[in-house]
């Protein structure tokens, strides 16, 4: 008798995929972008068709905004400008702003009351409902 040995790749979960990324996007740092100094293709003297390595292809550098932080690795996740406050009321960026908004106060998610009011205050109110069943 035979034994038959199948190898094939696959994908990981959706969690660990969706989990990777938050870590990521929560350790991102903002860069300010830089040319280097490197010579262009056409700058070169001699006949050999020159083929531009693909990190070396923008040729721009990201240094990090702050100069006390270590420059972004390959696999990190980087940005260039700060997201918009999304406290306050904006319509020309069409953000409607947190004010009015119902919050729960005992969430640390983005319902939360401490992240959605944005430093302001809330206050909070207690509501008996009742309701007929069946």
């Amino acid at each position: 008798s035979c034994t038959v040995k199948t190898c094939w790749m696959r994908l990981p979960s959706f969690r660990s995929v969706g989990d990777a990324l938050k870590d990521r996007f929560d350790g991102a740092s903002r860069v300010t972008v830089s040319n280097t100094d490197l010579e262009t293709p056409a700058q070169r003297n001699d006949a050999a068709p020159h083929r531009v390595p693909r990190r070396d292809r923008y040729r721009f550098q990201l240094r990090p905004h702050n100069p006390d932080h270590k420059s972004p690795g390959v696999k990190d996740l980087v940005y260039l400008e700060s997201s918009p406050g999304f406290c306050e009321k904006n319509p020309r960026l069409g953000i409607p702003g947190t004010h009015g908004r119902t919050c729960n106060d005992t969430s640390i998610g983005v319902d939360g009351c401490d992240l959605m009011c944005c430093g302001r205050g809330y206050k909070t109110e207690t509501m008996f409902v009742v309701e007929r069943c069946n």
